[in-house]
């Protein structure tokens, strides 16, 4: 491999960087970029059938902001998009986002799609990368900035003129923000926003993309940083990240980003995206959930969301996705096996316990331990064998409070009255016990 070819990408020269010491506290506003960025991705793009079930699906799990295509460039996205408008399928309080380029008559096309809906994101964006400036537009810096300011002010002259009573949102993205140098997409955001005139009460997003990674995720969050600490309107804007793949930490730098001051994620379910796959958002929601910040979102069923992403998109999820990958939870060494049995138990005590509202002592443990995972029967075979029967009774009640709060039909009224014979005593608890056992069935 001729690693000389290549050089040191340039790093941002901040000073006393504040991100590193930071925590993520909260959950940042997601977008869903599933039926745009994920879409075009795809060998087969889903039909419109397959859209609309998608788009329900990601209602269902909590997305607030949906971005569903690029009307003006195809008729499939712009019947999508009116297909959802027409027959009045988006929530309320969710907003349909659009991707439009600086040209009128894109912009034209992109305003009349989504005529009617309740809640709009209209998203426009231009290429500010150097190569990008030099190798596919031919100009400089100041032809790239008024490419943009011309789009911002096309779109505000036509929400002046707006009777629609749509809530409108802007936002901008400075494609492949990573690839640009960061003073320039400071002013070139700015500029935007002079047109824009946004306020805190009413506030632009401002999307900062790692179009293509090929840096480190701590330079992405360096150059979040730098944005957020430069720019004027900071008090006036959402902060947006929309990171990709290609290094395969796009999940860090996303979560660097936030760090860094983002206050927004796009991205898309189980990381569907061009090339390597934008960022996915179900890893950051679980990654969140597990340090105890709800994320907002609810993938509780996993399983529904991977039967539906699979059957819409004709991808398949790895089977070593961090959180939803069949074989993720699964163990073969004999040594993991054990240890994973043995939690399983403790874990079943512990539920035990809160059922039983107090705590069990070593030997009650030990006893339930070996009850965990086995019938009502085997527990009655089990506790003849215990000789104290004060802690018999102990045990099994708070067996029966655990089945209780678990569901009333894992015990039955036979095995209820085969415990209280079997313990020769008469128990005040154990008859509670029955008598509320037979109020729930």
């Amino acid at each position: 491999m001729n690693y000389q070819r290549y050089h040191k990408i340039p790093e941002v020269q901040l000073e006393d960087r504040k991100w590193p010491s930071k925590v993520i506290e909260k959950a940042p506003i997601w977008c869903s970029v599933d039926l745009r960025d994920g879409n075009q991705a795809l060998e087969v793009p889903m039909n419109l059938i397959q859209k609309l079930e998608f788009f329900d699906h990601l209602v269902s799990l909590g997305f607030k902001t949906i971005e569903i295509g690029f009307p003006a460039a195809s008729e499939t996205d712009y019947n999508f998009c009116r297909e959802l408008i027409d027959s009045n399928r988006i929530p309320d309080d969710v907003a349909i986002q659009v991707l439009t380029q600086s040209r009128p008559h894109i912009i034209e096309k992109t305003m009349d799609a989504v005529y009617g809906a309740k809640n709009v994101v209209i998203h426009l964006y231009n290429s500010t990368s150097t190569l990008q400036r030099d190798v596919v537009f031919g100009f400089g810096q100041k032809e790239c900035l008024d490419l943009a300011v011309s789009g911002a002010k096309m779109i505000k002259e036509y929400l002046d003129q707006d009777d629609s009573g749509t809530n409108w949102t802007l936002e901008y993205s400075p494609e492949s923000f990573s690839s640009t140098e960061p003073d320039f997409a400071v002013a070139i955001c700015d500029a935007v926003a002079d047109v824009w005139q946004p306020t805190p009460d009413k506030k632009m997003i401002v999307n900062l993309p790692e179009t293509v990674e090929y840096t480190l995720p701590n330079v992405y969050a360096d150059m979040i940083e730098y944005f957020c600490t430069n720019t004027r309107w900071r008090d006036s804007i959402l902060v947006s990240i929309h990171t990709h793949n290609d290094r395969g930490t796009g999940v860090a730098a996303s979560e660097l980003g936030i760090l860094a001051g983002a206050d927004r994620v796009e991205g898309t379910l189980f990381g569907n995206g061009e090339r390597t796959g934008n960022v996915d958002i179900i890893t950051l929601a679980v990654n969140m959930m597990m340090h105890g910040i709800d994320p907002g979102l609810d993938f509780s069923d996993m399983d529904q969301s991977i039967e539906i992403y699979e059957r819409c998109t004709n991808m398949h999820v790895e089977p070593r996705h961090p959180w939803a990958g069949k074989l993720v939870f699964t163990a073969f060494s004999g040594s993991h096996q054990d240890a994973i049995n043995k939690g399983k138990k403790k874990m079943a005590v512990a539920i035990m316990s809160r059922s039983s509202g107090s705590m069990l002592s070593r030997e009650e443990a030990e006893c339930l331990m070996s009850w965990s995972s086995i019938s009502e029967s085997s527990c009655l075979r089990t506790s003849r064998r215990i000789s104290s029967a004060s802690l018999r009774m102990r045990l099994i009640l708070v067996r029966l409070s655990f089945c209780l709060s678990r569901s009333s039909s894992c015990l039955t009224i036979t095995t209820l009255m085969s415990w209280h014979l079997m313990l020769s005593t008469g128990s005040a608890s154990m008859h509670l016990v029955i008598r509320s056992l037979k109020l729930r069935q």
